[in-house]
């Protein structure tokens, strides 16, 4: 009976945070987030309509674990009117450029400035430099990004959704950053559960356009 309450108490405290990606376009997004997910990688995935909903645990130590429940928002600047919707609530996002294009990163500069001004004043911001298997082709330093980074407190890696390179990594990061001692109300026991009010009324993850052909990696 004592070894059994024992094992009760032990039980890991699984603590859930609405996380939203955002950035342009064919930066990778949909791909980091599968990578990170299902471990998986295509060299060419459909556009994103509106947003897809995924969910992960990540451990944080022995007793502690995360489980981020994610909104990957589509890039294209029809869908932009559609984000404030996704990143309400958010507690931590995730910002894509893309390496090789230095206008993936002034855009992406663009998102947090409206994160910081629109979103939760303590939500957790990761910048992320996808596409970093391409670095031959290399249009923006890591060095430029880190700065900015520190500048602006944010959270920065560099990954590849293609290799898997660093993708874990940021998400084990962005789980350490959070507030879990304040976040006891949001615990979870192994059960899977919804967004609930953090979740929009309108999900568009089921439809998605045809492929660009363009190399989401």
């Amino acid at each position: 009976m004592s070894a059994h309450r024992n094992s009760g108490a032990q039980a890991a405290k699984v603590f859930n945070f609405k996380l939203v990606l955002l950035g342009e376009s064919a930066v990778g997004k949909s791909s980091l987030v599968v990578r990170f997910v299902k471990d998986q990688f295509d060299d060419y995935r459909e556009s994103t309509i509106g947003a897809a909903f995924f969910t992960q645990v990540v451990p944080v130590d022995d007793s502690t674990s995360v489980k981020f429940e994610i909104w990957d928002t589509a890039g294209q600047e029809r869908y932009k009117s559609l984000a404030p919707m996704y990143y309400r609530n958010a507690q931590c996002a995730v910002v894509v450029y893309d390496i090789t294009q230095s206008a993936s990163f002034e855009k992406a500069k663009t998102w947090v400035k409206e994160l910081q001004r629109q979103a939760d004043p303590d939500i957790v911001i990761a910048l992320v430099g996808n596409k970093n298997d391409l670095a031959s082709r290399r249009a923006v330093t890591a060095e430029e990004c880190q700065t900015y980074a520190d500048e602006t407190g944010l959270l920065f890696q560099e990954t590849s959704a293609k290799t898997g390179a660093n993708v874990g990594d940021l998400f084990k990061a962005i789980a350490k950053k959070m507030p879990l001692d304040s976040q006891k109300q949001n615990q979870r026991t192994g059960r899977n559960s919804s967004s609930g009010p953090t979740r929009p009324t309108v999900d568009l993850s089921g439809s998605e356009a045809a492929s660009t052909g363009n190399c989401a990696c």
